[in-house]
Parts: C-alpha cells; structure tokens; sequence
C-alpha cells in the first residue's frame, strides 16, 4: 500500500471541513482534503450556509439591537441544560465571532446579519433577530467554471423552480409577497435569463447564493493556499499507534487504498449518519429510508464508525437536526418544509385527521414532536399536510408551483402520484384514510380561529420566529387563513431530517475523546461527525454550521498549535 505524507488530512469538504483545510494550510500546514463523493462541499453546499452565531462584530452597527455572549449563554443554556458541558457551550459562544472576524480579515469568506428570529423567543437571552448570518453571493466568473462544476449543486428548495438562486433576505418576500414582491420576482427573472452569454451555455445561475456561495469562497481560499483536494476518495478506517495516537488513516483513492500519514492531526468533518439505514433504525429508532433526509445522500457515517473502531466516544446518537419533509418517486433526497408550515390557509394533521402541534414553530420543532408523539404510538408518521384553492393560488410548496387547481395538469406525474384533491373536506378524509367528521372537524375548528386571529389550541402566530414566514395580508394573524375554497388538497409528510445530531465526543478544541473521557492524540471531529454543541435542541437557523465552522477552525488552529 502506498503512504502518502502531509500535515493535515481533513476527511469531507462541507463548511466545517474546508474552514479548517483553509486555516491549517494559511498557518503553513500541507492538507489534503478527503471527499468521498465526487462533488465537493456536503451537505453545507446544499444549505441555506447561515450561521447563528451571537454577538458578532457584524451586529454591532445595527439600530436598536444589542447582544452579548452572556445573552447568548443565557439562551443557550436555557434550551440545552446539563447535556452539554458548560466549558463547551464556552467554548461555542467565546470563538464563534473571533471565527468569524478571523475569517472575513484573513479569506474571501463574507456574511451578513438578516432580521431573522431566534427558534425559542420566550427563552431568556434569546433574540427576535440578527444572530443568523447568511452568506454574501458570489459570480460564477470569480469562482471559475472548473470549480463551479465539481461543487454540490444547492437543494432544489434553496432555490427558485430549482434552477434561479435567491438570499435568504429575497426568499421571504418571495415566498410570502410581501409588498414589492412582483418587482423582485421580476428583477430575479431578468438577472437570471439575462445572464449572456452563460444563459447559452448553461442552465446553473451564474449568481452564487447561501451554501453554495460559502462553498465557494472556500474553495478559492483553499486552492490559493495549496490545499488538496482528493474527491472520490472514502475514508475507510484510522490507525492508532502504541502510544495512542492517530497518525494516520486509509483512505479509497482510484479505488485503491492509500496511507495517509499526518503528522500534525486528522480532522474528521464528513456529516452524520442519516443516510444509512441500518445505523437509522438502530440509533434513532425509524426504521425509514434514507430519502426522508434532506442531506447528502452519501453521509453514511463512515467518520463516526471509523472513530468507534478506535475506542472513541459517542453521545446523542439517537438525536438528529429533525424536520417534516415530503419527498417523491425517483428523487435522493426530501423537500424539507422550512417555510410552508407557517404559511396561512394550511395545517398539518396526524393519520386520524387531527392537528397536533403549532405548525409555525420551527421546523426542527415540528419533527421532534413527529417522531415523539410516533415513539408512543400516535399516527404521526406520516402525516399530512392540508391546503386549499386559495393557498395552491397563492403560495409555492417545494415543486409544486402556485398555479392553482387549474394548473394541475401541468404537474409531473411524480407529485400527481403523492397530491390527494378532493371537492370536499369528506371527500379529502376518504382519500387520506381518516374519519371525514373528524377532518371536518378539525377543519372547522380552525377556521374559526383563522377569522378571530387566535389559535386557541397551539398558538400559533404568536410567537416572532411563528411570524416571519407568515402573510402580512392575512389578518388578523399571518399565519392563520381559513381553508374553505374547493377543491382541497393533501401532500403526505414524513419524519424528515438535515443530518443526524450524535458522533464522537470532543472538547472544547474538536479533539475526540475516549470512553474516559481523554483526548485521542492526533484526532479531532466536527460538525455533524461529531456530538452537538447545541445537544438535542435547535437555538436558530445555522447551528448546524456555525459550530461546525468554529470548531474546525479551533481543531486547525489547535493541530498547528496556534490556539490562544
């Protein structure tokens, strides 16, 4: 077997994984990157690529707001509890905005604050907003055609009918028709068709957006440093010699296994293990296929299982980033609903035909109590999500386009397959398998709550984070509109995920830790590879990455030993 040699060896090449390829190398590391598919950037590439990180110093000019770790620690530590050490937690909330300021001084990196709320605003510490930072676009032209081509494409619902990016700042009001919405519609259509001589060449937009622009950056910084990247090239186990350390790991290169010996660390940053099926059932208890996530369709857990072969620990494995998702024949991954479920005219109901949650609240939220209120027998899984003429006029679902029931015919055979219409609410219940007096039922119900503004049974559009994806136009709560004009539609809902939660124990540096709790020299994971910071819970959108990104940046600077 051949032994190549370098510094670092970063196994993935999500946002985590190549912020610490590029950090290593701009403190003189030689790294190669290990990516198992042949496409680089992960999961995070097909991300929205925000980050939540508090108390930042891009949130210090904005009027009217103010944070502080010690809010964030407050809000952290109200929704986490003891299920992860407080130093970590520490650690998280301390190095998340020098990440930050480090990276945009030293790399093309670039985020902005957008006014998006906090998951838990009833928390202490927590905020209505601008603890979420998205990426800043790029052009292709300043990103290359080579490296355009082997990036993961975004996920068709990060994107407008799959193929026209749009910012987390234009989605809203997009989604929602806020006033001026027609004219940025109409302005995004224009860049797009308008984009010569690209649009002759090609279908990908040209203006690069949230994941895929994060990506992007990286790579350039990467390439600029000397980074390697290896695609195709699977980690397949780690060595730990007799005194402990991991030096080294193989990893499938052209389909031959290969030696790599790092002298200063191995950082594993290669996702979780959604997409294994075996590993699915016997950790989180859903024995579902792994189309229900919305992840890379590679993240099989081989970083975790090769780190449990050599005495690592692991924790939170039976968690994951949860979200309920519909998803269709002949595609790899699911739709996961981050925005629909607070759109007025629309709610979700269990296989009886009864709602059972306030729809509005996060999505990480909604599928926790999914797979809860299923552990315990309750017809939760799937479930089905209800809507209307007015709502299928009005607002897009995934690839189902707001055309109306007059544009049915229009859609593909593989969402006709799954979408049940119906004349009646009766006529719906029958289709899905529930009691039509219960689905009436429920459908009455809710309506009155619609004309009086008030969800009495689960508040929702109460809350902020309930009403930023809510209709303005929807009075007198913008989450909350009747569903009373035929005909009436149903798109079932399933258990859906980001990523799983759980993977190997590290400290405040990324270092793996054994089952005593000691640091594994040579050894360090991130992101979904390893165990969350933020435990079982979801403090706002871009906690997956954000963690993932400080912490390979502490691991890179750890390794080289560069850290304070």
């Amino acid at each position: 077997m051949d032994t190549v040699e370098t510094d670092i060896l970063v196994v993935g090449s999500g946002g985590g994984a190549m912020t610490a390829a590029v950090v290593a190398a701009g403190l003189g590391a030689k790294v190669i990157v290990a990516e198992k598919a042949p496409l680089f950037g992960g999961t995070s590439a097909t991300s929205g690529g925000a980050v939540w990180i508090p108390n930042t110093h891009l949130q210090k000019d904005i009027p009217g707001f103010s944070d502080s770790a010690e809010d964030g620690y407050a809000y952290l530590k109200a929704l986490v509890g003891d299920e992860v050490p407080d130093a970590k937690l520490r650690a998280y909330l301390d190095n998340a905005p020098r990440m930050l300021l480090d990276m945009e001084r030293k790399t093309r990196v670039r985020y902005r604050p957008i006014n998006y709320a906090d998951y838990h605003t009833d928390l202490p510490g927590a905020k209505t907003g601008y603890r979420t930072l998205e990426p800043l676009p790029i052009k292709a032209r300043e990103v290359g055609e080579a490296n355009y081509a082997k990036l993961r494409p975004i996920h068709p619902i990060a994107s407008l009918m799959g193929m026209i990016n749009w910012t987390m700042l234009e989605s809203k009001p997009l989604m929602t028709r806020r006033p001026g919405w027609q004219k940025m519609m109409a302005v995004t259509f224009l860049r797009y068709f308008l984009d010569l001589p690209r649009r002759l060449r090609r279908q990908r937009d040209g203006r690069i957006t949230l994941g895929n622009a994060l990506l992007s950056r990286l790579k350039l910084d990467a390439d600029e440093r000397g980074v390697e990247l290896w695609l195709e090239s699977p980690l397949q186990s780690l060595e730990r010699d007799a005194e402990g350390r991991v030096g080294a790991a193989i990893v499938l290169r052209q389909g031959k296994p290969v030696r790599v010996a790092a002298r200063r660390g191995i950082i594993l940053g290669a996702g979780g293990f959604e997409r294994n099926r075996e590993m699915r059932a016997r950790h989180l208890g859903l024995d579902t296929p792994g189309e229900d996530s919305g992840s890379n369709p590679l993240n099989t857990g081989d970083a975790i299982r090769a780190g449990m072969a050599i005495g690592a620990k692991t924790d939170l494995m039976d968690a994951a980033w949860w979200a309920p998702c519909y998803r269709f024949e002949g595609e790899d991954r699911s739709y996961p609903m981050f925005m629909e479920r607070a759109l007025p005219g629309s709610i979700i109901v269990n296989g009886e035909g009864r709602r059972y949650m306030n729809e509005a609240a996060s999505y990480h939220s909604n599928g926790s109590t999914m797979v809860k209120l299923a552990a315990k027998g309750e017809p939760t899984i799937p479930s089905w999500y209800i809507f209307d003429a007015r709502f299928h006029s009005r607002y897009p679902l995934g690839p189902i386009l707001p055309l109306g029931p007059a544009g049915d015919r229009l859609l593909p055979d593989k969402i006709k397959r799954v979408m049940k219409k119906a004349d009646s609410i009766a006529g719906l219940a029958r289709q899905i398998g529930c009691d039509p007096a219960v689905l009436e039922k429920t459908i009455r119900t809710f309506n009155g709550y619609a004309r009086t503004g008030v969800d009495l049974d689960f508040r929702r559009g109460e809350a902020t984070y309930d009403q930023y994806y809510g209709d303005d136009a929807a009075k007198p709560n913008s989450c909350l509109a009747p569903i009373a004009k035929p005909p009436f539609y149903a798109v079932p809902i399933h258990a859906g995920d980001i990523g799983t939660k759980g993977g190997l124990v590290t400290d405040v540096n990324g270092q793996v830790l054994d089952e005593e709790d000691r640091p594994i020299p040579g050894l360090y994971a991130i992101g979904n590879s390893s165990a969350s910071v933020m435990g079982r819970t979801y403090p706002g959108a871009g906690a997956t990455i954000g963690p993932a990104m400080t912490f390979g940046w502490l691991a890179a600077r750890h390794a080289m030993g560069a850290n304070d």
